[in-house]
């Protein structure tokens, strides 16, 4: 398996691990099964009271899809739908409203931010780098756009859904934005998430649900309206697959980090 799940009895806490660190942790199809899988075992779990995600090798947390996956997912001709097997790997699409915390060390882009977006909170090592290739390579970031948007400012967002894979948003850049709420030295952000979920979990759990669940209310008509949207968004302006597989082909250097 390529999600590992690890829990702590004594802290009430549990840390999911993205596990493929020789593909920089790109999801497979059985991953986002897994992920899913996982995020509903946890509204049984009354021991689980707060939850880490994370990736493993530190050079990324998540690349998005694995693009050979990608290819295996058979598409409708109708423009007013999509099957994207990332919609349901994030925690609150699989209807948990228990806390979750992403510690996030090396890249983090594309399809990473399904999972980031339902975060609670990110803490970030010094060497993350976020950043959405999407349009670079002829496709439309919607439902990646549209989850980042509920935590960065419209400009930020959108130069960096625009920018594509030529920018890259540095820890220290992401945490000035509101991204990030803690950057830590590199390596640091999975201790630094582990102790701040102890924390919430050592706290009555159905405040702690209940805080999370407020919270999430102030934003989900007008985020459920965006995603509404995103499905017509993506068939319409995507290049046809063989296009894309062209522009990775070509795929050159010349990144800004801010």
């Amino acid at each position: 398996m390529s999600v590992r799940v690890e829990r702590d009895k004594e802290t009430g806490v549990a840390v999911v691990t993205l596990d493929r660190p020789e593909r920089h942790n790109a999801l497979t199809l059985e991953m986002a099964r897994e992920l899913g899988a996982a995020w509903r075992a946890f509204r049984y779990e009354d021991e689980v009271r707060a939850i880490v995600v994370t990736g493993a090798g530190g050079r990324a947390f998540c690349t998005g899809i694995d693009r050979e996956d990608a290819g295996r997912v058979p598409q409708p001709s109708s423009p007013y739908t999509i099957d994207d097997p990332l919609l349901a790997i994030g925690p609150k699409a699989n209807d948990l409203w228990k806390p979750v915390i992403a510690a996030v060390e090396g890249m983090a882009c594309g399809g990473a931010f399904y999972l980031l977006g339902e975060a609670e909170f990110l803490i970030a090592g010094e060497n993350a780098t976020f950043f959405d290739p999407h349009t670079t390579y002829g496709m439309v970031s919607a439902f990646e756009t549209v989850h980042m948007a509920q935590r960065m400012p419209h400009g930020e967002v959108a130069r960096m859904a625009l920018m594509g894979g030529a920018e890259r948003v540095s820890a220290r850049r992401a945490y000035e934005t509101g991204l990030v709420s803690e950057v830590t030295a590199p390596g640091g952000a999975l201790g630094a998430a582990r102790e701040a979920a102890a924390v919430i979990a050592s706290y009555p759990t159905e405040a702690v649900q209940g805080t999370v669940r407020a919270l999430w209310s102030t934003k989900e008509a007008s985020r459920a309206q965006a995603l509404a949207h995103a499905p017509h968004l993506v068939t319409l302006g995507n290049l046809p697959a063989e296009r894309q597989a062209e522009l990775f082909t070509r795929r050159g250097g010349g990144h800004r980090l801010r």
